[in-house]
């Protein structure tokens, strides 16, 4: 069962799945934090009301985390997450970037409820 343990190897050898220590400064933790709100504010531009769009930053085993969600009004929410590697967190997201994940998100909650109330629907994102 070695094989399937992430911690697998030698020890003081490999440190297979070893989680890396990345320590963020403060001016990079505000970084993260404006990067994921303006994907929030973006989606949320291209959605009607009545979708609902959150965020959360968390730390995993590889380090930060951010994760933006849309509930729409029906069907099932939809999300997208990213681990950021140390250059996007000194150079910060592009904007190409915080656009793409909000219109994928946008396109995605759409999706939903179309799939969920049929084809009888006016489309639903702008």
């Amino acid at each position: 069962m070695n094989g399937n343990n992430p911690y697998a190897g030698a020890p003081g050898v490999v440190d297979a799945g070893r989680p890396e220590d990345i320590d963020l400064s403060a001016a990079q933790v505000r970084e993260l934090r404006t990067a994921v709100a303006g994907i929030v504010s973006r989606t949320q531009t291209y959605l009607p009301e009545g979708y609902a769009v959150g965020s959360e930053l968390s730390y995993g085993a590889n380090g930060p985390q951010a994760t933006v969600a849309v509930r729409p009004p029906a069907g099932r929410p939809v999300s997208a997450g990213f681990t950021p590697d140390e250059e996007d967190l000194e150079s910060g997201l592009t904007d190409e970037d915080r656009d793409e994940v909000a219109r994928g998100l946008a396109a995605s909650a759409a999706l939903q409820v179309m799939n969920t109330v049929g084809d009888g629907l006016t489309p639903t994102a702008r």
